[in-house]
């Protein structure tokens, strides 16, 4: 791809890397801070952003719709400098309510909430992507059930946007074990890990499956090898459902790559 070429705004499920590491210069995040400045190349410049966080979890489906959202800081134990990061994108309350509507046309109970801020789901990857802050962004809730064919629905229901100039993006983490970041890297660990994301890779992208036996995986997606290794709790994961929703095909890009020495994964639909 010459650099004169670039795709359109479109839908994109990310691994967000640990809290405010990957804009501290944290080593164990340079690849991933250098694939999302690679996507943002690929990427037309959108006139709005969308953002699933797998930070915000709420009863129903929950949209931020104030003009000028503040930052939530939702991590502890990091330096001082990580709490005084900024990112003063703006809100976007057409596109807010816009989206409310959309998922009570298609039966989802949702609400909007002027008052919420932008928590790290948001504001750690797009600083990387878009660092002048300049594009209206909102953030899109998890639903607290965690249920995944629900997630998917919510992805379906967001498929009636103008997709030509919003970016969708789904802000998780294709590998969350906490517990094993903390631990050395083993032989039997690293298959655990290599052995999920050979199958999200395929379950996302294989052109082998037909939609129906895609959905059926993701909805399933717990019998996946060593899915509960990888995922103990699964809201770092349900943004890529919500994504998977929304496009109902096969990914065009995958994106390998390294964080905190674990191998995850990036996919652009």
């Amino acid at each position: 791809m010459n650099k004169t070429e670039s795709f359109p705004a479109s839908i994109l499920y990310i691994s967000h890397g640990g809290g405010p590491l990957p804009l501290l210069g944290d080593e164990g995040h340079e690849e991933m801070v250098a694939n999302l400045k690679h996507i943002a190349a690929l990427l037309a410049r959108p006139a709005a952003i969308i953002v699933i966080s797998a930070h915000w979890e709420a009863r129903q489906a929950t949209i931020t719709a104030g003009t000028n959202p503040a930052l939530i800081y939702d991590y502890y134990g990091f330096p001082k400098q990580s709490y005084q990061i900024q990112y003063p994108a703006p809100g976007e309350p057409a596109l807010a309510r816009k989206v409310f509507a959309l998922l009570n046309d298609h039966g989802i109970d949702a609400e909007l909430d002027e008052q919420r801020g932008f928590d790290h789901g948001l504001f750690v990857p797009l600083k990387i992507m878009y660092p002048e802050a300049d594009i209206p962004c909102i953030q899109l809730s998890l639903v607290g059930s965690l249920d995944p064919v629900a997630h998917i629905k919510l992805g379906e229901a967001l498929a009636g946007l103008d997709k030509e100039d919003v970016l969708v993006i789904g802000s998780g983490f294709s590998f969350h074990n906490l517990q094993a970041f903390f631990a050395p890297v083993t032989a039997a660990s690293q298959a655990m890990n290599e052995s999920f994301e050979r199958w999200l890779i395929d379950t996302c992208s294989s052109p082998a499956l037909d939609e129906r036996a895609r959905a059926e995986r993701l909805a399933t997606w717990e019998e996946a090898p060593s899915a509960r290794y990888c995922h103990p709790r699964e809201e770092h994961l349900l943004p890529l459902h919500v994504c998977y929703g929304m496009a109902r095909r096969a990914c065009r890009m995958v994106f390998e790559l390294n964080i905190l020495g674990r191998k995850a994964s990036a996919y652009l639909w």
